[in-house]
């Protein structure tokens, strides 16, 4: 069966892109003139061209054109015990160890835990209407490329409500790693869990990353316990294209 013209075109330019005829950062050359080239109407051309704005190969800047879009830089996201465990922020270290300065914008309130949080948690069934659980949304940034990781964390609010680290990012203890927080009312966290997998970005966290519609991110569902209780889960989003997850820590006795 014959391809669409559009897809015909699109896979041409996706070719042009990989062996880097068309070099990142270049500007795509005005729809009229690959309409003439692949002798195709205009409005088969912008599907063509729609198409790979989807797949994150171009960017389209208002007045200015459609340019092939910049190789992004592999950033690492290091999942170790050990960083958990020192005080500070985990993620400004991890970005200054990269020669990088890293942020973060964040919103913090309480609510009743969705039914998949409160599995996580162990919950149990909610009482009423009762807010449960402290809900934390963030977004990480790097000084030189922007927002490059969503995090979401629930803690109950049967462990930390009414204590100096109910709210992650204020008081004494803000924007210090759950293991250190969580020491500082008491509560000695000494065991993770981590669970990875990759799906498709929604709207709106590709917005916020930056990346194409349907982009491909990396799912982190964390948890952490201390003996048998959960005290915090979350999910850290990254997009797959940019980001390698690395794991490390010691190796036990056998």
């Amino acid at each position: 069966m014959d391809q669409p013209s559009y897809v015909r075109i699109a896979t041409d330019l996706r070719r042009r892109i990989t062996v880097g005829e068309l070099q990142p950062g270049a500007r795509l050359p005005a729809r009229h003139e690959l309409a003439a080239e692949y002798q195709a109407a205009e409005g088969v051309v912008r599907e063509a061209t729609q198409l790979l704005l989807r797949e994150g190969l171009l960017v389209s800047r208002p007045g200015a054109g459609t340019f092939v879009r910049q190789r992004p830089q592999r950033r690492s996201l290091v999942r170790s015990w050990f960083r958990e465990r020192q005080a500070g922020s985990p993620f400004r270290q991890q970005m200054a160890e990269q020669g990088r300065r890293g942020s973060w914008e964040y919103s913090s309130d309480t609510m009743q835990a969705p039914a998949e949080v409160r599995e996580r948690l162990g919950l149990g069934e909610p009482d009423g209407d009762r807010h449960d659980v402290m809900r934390t949304v963030y977004t990480f940034s790097s000084d030189d490329e922007g927002p490059w990781m969503l995090s979401t964390s629930w803690e109950p609010l049967s462990i930390t409500k009414g204590t100096p680290i109910a709210f992650p990012e204020a008081g004494p203890h803000a924007g210090q790693g759950v293991t250190h927080r969580f020491a500082a009312i008491g509560v000695q966290v000494d065991a993770w869990d981590e669970e990875v997998w990759a799906r498709a970005a929604t709207v709106d966290e590709a917005k916020q990353l930056g990346v194409g519609a349907g982009s491909i991110v990396m799912v982190v569902e964390r948890a952490y316990f201390a003996g048998e209780q959960v005290v915090e889960v979350a999910d850290i989003i990254v997009p797959a294209e940019s980001t390698k997850l690395v794991y490390n820590g010691p190796v036990g006795e056998r």
